[in-house]
């Protein structure tokens, strides 16, 4: 009578054991699920497109994330984005930005007038290296090369180049348009409290021409993505050069 019960119990150690593997094997054939964001994001938030982690470096002038300034220059000066785009939103020009900007620019755009029921416009956005050459030399002409390299930079050292900076400005136009005193106004308040939403951060702050090197310009904005962007404003950093630990770069 002990051979049935010993076979019966080494039939069903056998039929667990089957069981158990059959679960792994499904387990492991499983989709892993993807590491979660750092911070919850709304659904405007949702919309723009997130960055490829294998994109971000602060030194490759295709990322998002590149620094550029008067200490770091683009490594390769005759640099051109892959995938510039023209703007859908208005502008006295037709200008351009890497595409992943260019959508956060559009969204940008329509949540403002959404929100406040005024205009935004584009004024300026990619530049090439010749076109950047041109630029500072008009204001090295109106305004010298000290004033100028504080409004300006030169060419080969202009986040413009990279396709990822945008100068904005109110529809219709305003006297203080890439100027200082833009930031008085309802649109410069508006971005200052929202643009992080999108993805951007104003660039060059008020109190932070030592670290940066140019005056306050609320009206160019630099698209980082929405997770840094975000998670700058959330800890009170307004720099790049402060967020990676960089030197400063007050001048050349």
């Amino acid at each position: 009578m002990l051979w049935p019960n010993r076979f019966v119990r080494t039939g069903a150690i056998a039929v667990l054991a089957t069981t158990a593997a059959v679960a792994l094997i499904v387990l492991s054939l499983a989709p892993v699920a993807p590491e979660p964001r750092p911070f919850t994001s709304s659904p405007i938030e949702r919309r723009v497109p997130v960055i490829p982690v294998v994109s971000l470096s602060i030194d490759d002038a295709a990322s998002p994330w590149v620094v550029v300034n008067k200490q770091r220059p683009l490594a390769q000066l005759d640099y051109v984005p892959a995938d510039l785009v023209r703007l859908d939103v208005p502008s006295p020009r037709q200008p351009e930005l890497r595409a992943i900007a260019a959508h956060a620019v559009s969204l940008m755009f329509a949540a403002f007038t959404a929100e406040t029921g005024l205009s935004l416009q584009a004024i300026s956005a990619y530049r090439s290296f010749e076109s950047q050459q041109s630029v500072y030399a008009g204001w090295t002409r109106s305004l010298g090369q000290s004033a100028a390299d504080l409004t300006s930079a030169r060419p080969g050292f202009s986040e413009h180049q990279t396709g990822f900076a945008v100068d904005v400005d109110a529809l219709p136009a305003t006297a203080c348009a890439l100027q200082p005193c833009w930031g008085d106004t309802p649109h410069a308040h508006w971005i200052a409290e929202n643009a992080h939403r999108f993805g951007f951060v104003v660039r060059y702050p008020a109190d932070k021409t030592p670290i940066t090197g140019y005056e306050y310009e609320p009206y160019h904005l630099r698209f980082v993505g929405v997770d840094l962007a975000t998670s700058m404003r959330e800890a009170g950093v307004t720099t790049l050069e402060e967020q990676f630990g960089l030197p400063p770069a007050p001048g050349y």
